[in-house]
This record gives C-alpha cells, structure tokens and sequence, in this order.
C-alpha cells in the first residue's frame, strides 16, 4: 500500500494521533506502517532482542526507553534480526548505535539519537502494554504509518 501520512491526515484526521517531530529517521525505509507492538524497557535490550527473534508479521515494534539518551536501545545486528524475522520497523524513545551501519539496512527505523554505548542486557521491562511519548499513546494491535513528514497512529487499517 503507498500512502503519506499528510493525506492520511486530510482524509482520517479524527481518528488519528499525530506523533510530536521528534524522531530522526535511521534506516533505509523512511516510509512504513504496519500493526503496533510495544515494550517498555531503560536500558536494557534483552527484552528487545527476544522480541525481535520471533516473526514480526510486518508489525511495527514501538520501543519506550523512556527518552534516556545514555544508551541504545537498537544496533546493526537487532535491525538485521528484525529483517530476518520480517518485521516493519521500529520506533524508539531512545537512541540507536551503528547509525552508518542502519543507514544501508532495508527496514524503518525511528528514533531520538544515536549513541555508542550498549544498554545491560538483563531483561527488565514490559510487552504489548500501552506506552505514551511524543505527545501521544501508542497501543498494541492499532497501526502506525510513518514517513518523512511524521508518524500517526489509528485504530484502523487503511487501504
């Protein structure tokens, strides 16, 4: 399906949220959507990572890293095991490492920054529950459409 958020916007504006700007694009699919899941986790990726290893059925993996800017929460090697396991994308309220790394990978990625340092890996945190950031809540089961003019999220698939 093409689509652009901003037409999304003209057509189904009552029933979308519309995220805050404040996502950098990262990876090679500036333009994505599919089914929400969501974690929240601080600076930990074990959660991630076994997310990631299981089909993603073109789901899009909505991360809440409560915006904490000391660690990343996804690198080359969980972008590529999101690839394998065919996922959508991932948004992320934090930061990602190997940005020249991602750049080249065919996958949607979102996020607040980069930085080098790897998170613990000791698998606190949750799934599919509702995580709130930029401005708006993103539940598990709805969908996201993002594009290089922003990202919005509806209870409802267009086609």
């Amino acid at each position: 399906m093409k689509y652009k958020t901003s037409d999304l916007c003209d057509q189904y504006r009552d029933e979308l949220q519309v995220a805050n700007p404040d996502f950098i694009n990262f990876g090679a699919n500036p333009a994505f959507h599919g089914q929400i899941a969501t974690l929240s986790v601080r600076q930990d990726f074990l959660l991630i990572k076994q997310t990631l290893a299981k089909p993603g059925q073109g789901r899009v993996l909505v991360i809440d890293g409560d915006g904490f800017m000391g660690c990343a929460l996804l690198g080359d090697s969980l972008a590529a095991m999101a690839i394998k396991n065919e996922w959508g994308g991932a948004v992320i309220n934090g930061c990602i490492r190997d940005s020249s790394e991602l750049v080249g990978l065919e996958i949607g990625i979102l996020a607040l920054g980069i930085c080098p340092v790897r998170p613990a890996q000791v698998g606190a945190g949750k799934a599919d529950i509702d995580v709130t950031f930029s401005g708006i809540v993103f539940r598990p089961g709805e969908y996201l459409y993002a594009d290089q003019d922003g990202v919005v999220t509806s209870p409802n698939l267009y086609q």
